[in-house]
């Protein structure tokens, strides 16, 4: 009879090793196709004519953007002016891999920093959809994905001077060592950089149960004392924080934003795919902080280098009568929002550029409108007003997306 606890160990060691592949190959040469849903639409979009051909394929399209070369993004060192780095952000591409992510989001968040921002906002799948929609892929599996993204991350500004110390910050201790034992690193994996916790007990306190800790965050009323900054950090990268979680950054925030270094910079707080659309939706609900959280605290949070991809279904009367279609928003500062449609083809189409991040659901007509161009669905005034109105229905932002009168503008510009 085989011994249990072997057993238990040969499990252990195939799922890490499944876990291991899965990151491996989200950090490897991953097209950025990869980070949108599978398509199955049964409708080819053809740019060229205008017709709709009713076979059961996926959607395509003719691309019809500009070829975009390797060619480094413009810089200040180099001589170039705001206007033309500007310029060529709001063209940027998204990446084709996530190295190329990475050192993308790395840029965005610098020029910011060099421009003053100290409450950034990084937000992309940290997985292929292909990998996401595994079934033996879990939340921790998702977690542990955005923390070795988050810590490769911070290793970059790390080591950009020796005066710089990042801290990637989980929300309690608890966490904070299942990560440590489970990655098999030590709390300072790289040179300037700590994997630590938000909350930390005092040196010393070794409980096993920590009352303090029960009803961490109920209401959004405070840590009791445990959020502490760290003595000569000068960025804290915050990962898979809940939205009931998220006044301990506040809090921590308080505490740093007079701070400033020998250089006279503040220190900065990066929300590391924390999904904070997804948050704020939660925010107002008994036992979680209130809408006005929002305004005072994380419309302040500037979105330097987001991605965020949506799939839509569609009926059109005639065949194939379901039109399935996918897109994302893509923002790397200093440029501004682009709506892209999928193609199809492995590559995103261009359709507006947006000074203000565009709701959700303006993103979704925009995506309409440029099928409505080619021609795959019927025009407005075709479709009839009422039906229209029908799709759409009378609201089409939510409460966080709307103007607020104590809110920053930074969550959308």
């Amino acid at each position: 009879m085989a011994n249990p606890s072997a057993v238990t160990g040969r499990a252990q060691s195939n799922r890490k090793a499944v876990t291991a592949a899965m990151l491996s190959l989200a950090l490897s040469s991953t097209s950025i196709h990869g980070f949108a849903p599978p398509s199955t639409t049964f409708a080819t979009i053809s740019t060229q004519p205008h017709t709709l051909i009713t076979t059961p394929t996926t959607t395509t399209c003719t691309p019809t953007t500009k070829l975009h070369m390797n060619i480094p993004a413009p810089t200040t060192e180099g001589g170039a002016t705001p206007e033309e780095i500007k310029s060529a952000a709001d063209n940027i591409a998204p990446p084709s891999s996530f190295y190329e992510l990475q050192r993308a989001s790395v840029r965005a968040a610098q020029m910011a920093i060099e421009d003053g921002y100290t409450l950034l906002e990084i937000e992309f799948p940290p997985l292929p959809a292909n990998v996401l929609e595994m079934d033996d892929v879990s939340a921790y599996d998702v977690g542990k994905a955005n923390v070795n993204l988050a810590l490769d991350f911070a290793k970059s500004f790390a080591g950009m001077t020796n005066k710089n110390s990042v801290a990637v910050m989980l929300p309690d201790e608890s966490e904070c060592n299942i990560m440590l034992e489970d990655l098999e690193v030590g709390d300072k994996p790289y040179p300037g950089v700590e994997l630590t916790s938000l909350r930390r007990s005092v040196e010393g306190d070794d409980r096993m149960f920590k009352p303090e800790n029960l009803l961490i965050g109920l209401m959004g009323r405070g840590s009791g004392g445990t959020v502490k900054p760290i003595e000569g950090t000068n960025m804290y990268v915050i990962v898979v924080a809940s939205a009931q979680e998220l006044p301990d950054v506040e809090e921590l925030y308080e505490q740093i934003r007079n701070d400033t270094d020998e250089d006279g910079k503040s220190p900065v707080i990066v929300f590391y795919n924390l999904k904070l659309d997804v948050l704020r939706g939660d925010l107002g609900a008994p036992a979680f902080p209130g809408k006005d959280f929002q305004d005072r605290f994380l419309s302040r949070v500037k979105p330097v280098y987001y991605l965020r991809t949506r799939q839509y279904s569609r009926s059109v009367s005639q065949p194939p009568f379901i039109v399935n279609f996918q897109g994302c928003i893509f923002r790397s500062y200093p440029g501004h929002f682009q709506t892209l449609l999928d193609t199809g083809t492995g590559r995103y189409r261009k359709v507006v550029g947006n000074d203000v991040r565009p709701a959700l659901g303006l993103f979704k007509e925009q995506l309409t409108d440029a099928l409505r161009e080619e021609g795959v669905i019927a025009k407005k005034e075709d479709e009839g007003q009422l039906f229209g109105f029908l799709r759409t229905g009378y609201k089409t932002t939510t409460w966080w997306e709307e103007e607020r009168e104590d809110a920053s503008l930074d969550w959308s510009t």
